[in-house]
């Protein structure tokens, strides 16, 4: 499993239009934003999934597949991954970053796993941290599982911990997949609790459900429009954006200790 010019063929471009979530590009059947993002709290500036993944298909399975010890295609799905991420952000960090109403990125993180231990070794925070060029050297680990339970899709920013104060940076939060949304919201409201200016959102994959009402008959016309990795749904599709205000950008030098803890000088 990795990159070759076929896999851009099993992506698919997500699309701003009619039964379109405006907020996390959920396919649905009512105008307006979809039940999961009416439930939950909204504290990203912006989000933007690179390409839907529909539920037993291609990039679905890829992000499985890289989340599994003991599976001896973990490393070809990191590398794939992390392509993936760092095309996208070489092309597009700009669009999202315009969307969320920042000139740019100064800091970058992930979000921490449900489960603390399985926390400990996520292979995101290596892709992130080192395999992608455009974000490692501003890669800081600042969110930490609580010892709050997290109870599935359900928004609650206590389940994470800050590692650190941070002083109006504007950061850069990434994900694999997004299903319901809560956990990212839940990751941007501690962020912003801890002193962060705006967070945006990046996920790989924007989860999708095939066989539930229409979702068929559209991801075909999807598929056939096929995917253009020099467009993205922002710079394509006008998507709608709860930005806050930009926030300075003063000249910070951003680093990072071994484990991933931040440190700012002036």
């Amino acid at each position: 499993m990795c990159w070759t010019p076929s896999s851009s063929e099993r992506l698919l471009t997500p699309a701003h239009g009619p039964g379109v979530c405006p907020r996390c590009l959920n396919l649905t059947d009512r105008p307006g934003l979809c039940r999961a993002c009416t439930a939950n709290q909204h504290h990203l500036a912006a989000m933007v999934p690179i390409s839907y993944s529909v539920g037993g298909e291609w990039l679905h399975h890829l992000v499985i597949a890289y989340k599994r010890d003991a599976d001896p295609f973990v490393p070809a799905a990191m590398g794939t991954l992390a392509a993936l991420y760092n095309r996208f952000l070489t092309q597009h960090e700009e669009c999202l970053a315009a969307a969320a109403g920042v000139s740019q990125f100064e800091l970058v993180t992930t979000i921490p796993s449900a489960g603390p231990l399985r926390d400990l070794h996520h292979p995101l925070r290596r892709i992130v941290g080192e395999l992608i060029e455009a974000t490692r050297g501003r890669y800081a680990r600042l969110l930490v599982r609580s010892d709050t339970p997290a109870i599935p899709r359900v928004f609650d920013p206590a389940r994470y911990r800050a590692t650190t104060a941070l002083d109006g940076e504007a950061v850069l939060l990434i994900d694999d997949m997004w299903t319901s949304g809560a956990s990212a919201q839940s990751a941007a409201a501690a962020l912003l609790d801890a002193g962060a200016g705006c967070v945006a959102a990046l996920v790989a994959a924007r989860h999708l459900n095939r066989h539930w009402h229409a979702n068929d008959s559209r991801l075909r016309r999807l598929a056939a429009d096929g995917f253009d990795p020099g467009r993205c749904v922002l710079c394509s599709g006008g998507a709608a954006s709860t930005a806050r205000p930009a926030v300075p950008s003063g000249a910070r030098r951003v680093s990072t200790t071994a484990t991933g803890e931040l440190a700012i000088r002036p």
